[in-house]
């Protein structure tokens, strides 16, 4: 597909760049050279995520069609992708709530944990695993209710805590998280596939790693949960304080034999966006895949570097001799996962609205100040920014004086972590639907 130009069209041409990280992370494209051969007994297919819809169908498609093939995937409300026409269903695929679990994640988990009953060492289970399966798969341990899960899940979504320390509380509270899926499908051989959405593509923090091994302990979780003032039942503390609720760890039986496949990630997506830049005649820089830290302090990072950039005019020699290693025009690219802190509303103040992406292009506008020449897309590659309907964000040049044009101040909107509300009377929300898969956050700076 040919490039917009980026000069007459940076907009189209940041999401051609954004299309270009999606479609490298598509299951289809990735899951065949990682499928093990079919076994003596079943092949029982389970799974969590964002991706699950498009990972089962991708096994169904290349799974031979005289093998037997059965299971369950949950995936995010309105994630399921159209069906190939002519791909007969082996999979049944079930929806369940994100980011906050609810009842059919519940269901959906019991469900798939009965199914690794009676399994023999003749069986293969494979587990398909996506970013979002940490809520998608709710088991909530003894003594803990799916309202208290709910709440302590909330609580940590508004707390700035990092997708690390949270999905450690989650699998300490959890009957099927942190390697306990593993180690219900004994004696049976688990591969499991995973679309990393996790900086550092460690499996175990990929949807609380329900089938590998935990290194946290219940102490790290206690700790997690004492720093971030978040409130579980006394029965639970207790449980923690005890090391009743510990996870499977490295070494553990549970384990032998198994395989874990990392089948997209998001350095790839990132690879696979600077390709398309310089296929385009610019310059490509990938910052890191593995960005942490508030939203809005990262974009503010991204913008003082898109400064630097913009505001050189020597040639890219002189650039270099003078220890700036970015010369325009380019493209800087980025992952990551970052979070956002939700603030204390002013009384009067609506609920804001929005997720990481939005909250990262308030930061960059803030920080770019109209910076003539730079543009930037910032998205999940889920397609879909916290809970809103957007999947992220476009800042042009004119940004802030467009929003002033109609009385809206940035800082004002940051205050209340609006992202959605500033950039949806600019025509400035990126709207794509869901994309089927997940590799976290994508960030794109254009440098004319």
């Amino acid at each position: 597909m040919t490039a917009p130009n980026p000069a007459t069209a940076p907009r189209a041409f940041l999401e051609h760049l954004y299309q270009a990280a999606v479609q490298r992370a598509l299951p289809l494209h990735n899951t065949a050279a990682f499928l093990p051969p079919p076994p003596k007994g079943r092949t029982i297919v389970i799974g969590a995520g964002k991706a699950g819809g498009s990972m089962a169908q991708a096994v169904e498609a290349l799974w031979p069609t005289d093998a037997p093939l059965a299971g369950l995937v949950v995936t995010r409300y309105h994630h399921i992708p159209p069906r190939p026409e002519g791909l007969p269903q082996r999979i049944e695929i079930v929806e369940a709530a994100h980011p906050v679990p609810d009842a059919a994640g519940l269901d959906a988990a019991q469900r798939i944990l009965q199914m690794t009953q009676g399994l023999t060492k003749d069986d293969l289970v494979l587990c398909l695993i996506s970013g979002g399966g940490s809520a998608l798969l709710t088991l909530p341990a003894d003594g803990l209710s799916l309202e208290d899960k709910q709440g302590i899940n909330k609580a940590l979504l508004n707390s700035g805590a990092n997708i690390g320390e949270m999905n450690c509380v989650r699998k300490h509270l959890s009957r099927i998280k942190g390697g306990r899926l593993a180690a219900a499908c004994a004696p049976a051989r688990v591969v499991t596939l995973t679309i990393s959405d996790v900086p550092g593509d460690d499996p175990s923090v990929i949807a609380s790693g329900p089938t590998v091994p935990d290194v946290t302990s219940c102490a790290d979780a206690l700790a997690i949960l004492k720093r971030y003032n978040i409130d579980i039942p006394a029965a639970l503390m207790a449980q923690l304080e005890s090391g009743v609720l510990e996870t499977p760890k490295p070494g553990d039986k549970a384990f032998e034999g198994h395989a874990v496949h990392m089948i997209a990630t998001p350095q790839q997506s990132l690879e696979a966006a600077a390709a398309a830049a310089r296929a385009a005649g610019l310059a490509a820089y990938i910052l890191s895949d593995e960005m942490e830290g508030e939203s809005r302090e990262v974009g503010k990072v991204h913008a003082a570097i898109a400064r630097t950039v913009a505001r050189s005019s020597e040639s890219s020699r002189a650039v270099a001799l003078k220890g700036q290693p970015f010369s325009k025009p380019c493209v800087i690219l980025s992952g990551g996962e970052t979070t956002v802190t939700v603030r204390s509303r002013q009384p009067g103040d609506a609920k804001g609205r929005g997720g990481r992406a939005g909250e990262f292009c308030l930061g960059l506008a803030l920080g770019l100040q109209g910076q003539p020449g730079v543009y930037a897309l910032a998205a999940d590659t889920d397609g879909i920014d916290g809970m809103e309907d957007n999947a992220g964000a476009f800042v042009a040049p004119d940004t802030l004086q467009r929003a002033v044009a109609q009385g809206m101040k940035v800082d004002r909107f940051l205050d209340r972590n609006d992202a959605y509300g500033y950039f949806e009377p600019l025509g400035d929300l990126v709207v794509t639907g869901p994309t089927y898969t997940n590799v976290n956050d994508f960030r794109a700076l254009l440098i004319l």
